[in-house]
Order: structure tokens, then C-alpha cells, then sequence
């Protein structure tokens, strides 16, 4: 179960990470400056599944059905296993909400706060009694390192990190 909740807390990483039309200039600059398809490794850090290596491709951009807001499709690998990834975010004026997957009432995670300051994005989540954040940090225009953390008591702790590469060959899957 908590493998589970890792892998789904991998594709929040996405979540603020593409085209979200109600944004203002400076949250659209960022929004802009990280849109397509990031490829990557990553490593659970901390818990029962500690070391464990794993692969993501994930893919964005605008949700077609909704005036505000994004999609997400991808997988993440781990040895022969693959979890496919799907994420939604929205806006209701400025504030974010979203969900993974099915959200925090099936098997996946809300997605209940968020906000951009230059090039990183930090985006609270929430399962349950999970509570945690995503930061996603644009050190270069084509990478972006990505932290998941869990609330333990008072304290934000490291799960999971994570090192993505934007494909930026045209035409490439």
C-alpha cells in the first residue's frame, strides 16, 4: 500500500508543471517555461521501500473538457512493473485543486494547495491522514528536480526524489 501511494504521489510532480490558462504573468511564465514530455530516474529515500529506483515519462498539457486547467498521462517504471500515471488540476480562482489518479477517496491523492515562486512550484497533497507536498524546482530549462515529502508530526520528510529531463527531440515518443 505504501509503494502505492509513492508511485502515486510521482505523477503530482506534473501537476503544476504545464499551460494553465488563469494564471498570471509570473505563474504563466513558469507554467510555460516547463510544458512537455520530462523523462527521468528517481529513488524512494526514506520509508519501507527505501532505495528502490524508479523511471518516469510523463506527458501534459491543457485539459480539452475544461476552460481552466491540465491533464496528465504517463507511466513510471520500477524493474518489469509499470503504474500508469493520470492527473488533473484546476483552478477556482487562484487557489489549486486537483487530483491523481482517482483521488484521495479511491486510491490515488488531492491535490489542496499550491504555489509558484521563480522557477519552483510547491503543491500540498493529501490521502487520508497523508498529508505532503510536492517541490518541483526548474534549475536548468531542460531539468527539473522534483522532492516528494510526507508530514511526520510537525516535520516535512523526503520520500521521494527525483532528477526529469525534457525530450526535446521533435517527433519523439
Amino acid at each position: 500500500m505504501f509503494f502505492r501511494i509513492i508511485l502515486t504521489s510521482l505523477a503530482l510532480l506534473m501537476t503544476g508543471m504545464f499551460t494553465v490558462s488563469w494564471a498570471g504573468s509570473k505563474e504563466q511564465a513558469f507554467f510555460d517555461s516547463v510544458e512537455g514530455v520530462w523523462r527521468g530516474p528517481g529513488e524512494i529515500v526514506a520509508g519501507k521501500y527505501k532505495g528502490t529506483k524508479f523511471v518516469c515519462k510523463l506527458k501534459g498539457g491543457p485539459a480539452e473538457e475544461i476552460a481552466v486547467g491540465m491533464m496528465l498521462d504517463g507511466h513510471c517504471r520500477v524493474g518489469i512493473f509499470s503504474q500508469k500515471m493520470s492527473a488533473f488540476i484546476a483552478s477556482k480562482g487562484k487557489r489549486y485543486s486537483g487530483r491523481f489518479m482517482d483521488g484521495a477517496k479511491g486510491e490515488g491523492l488531492d491535490i489542496v494547495s499550491g504555489r509558484i515562486q521563480g522557477n519552483k512550484i510547491v503543491v500540498g497533497i493529501n490521502r487520508r491522514k497523508l498529508n505532503g507536498a510536492m517541490v518541483a524546482h526548474l534549475k536548468q530549462p531542460n531539468t527539473m528536480d522534483v522532492t516528494i515529502s510526507v508530514k511526520v508530526g510537525e516535520q516535512l520528510v523526503p520520500v521521494i526524489g527525483m532528477t526529469l529531463e525534457r525530450n526535446t527531440r521533435i517527433g519523439s515518443r
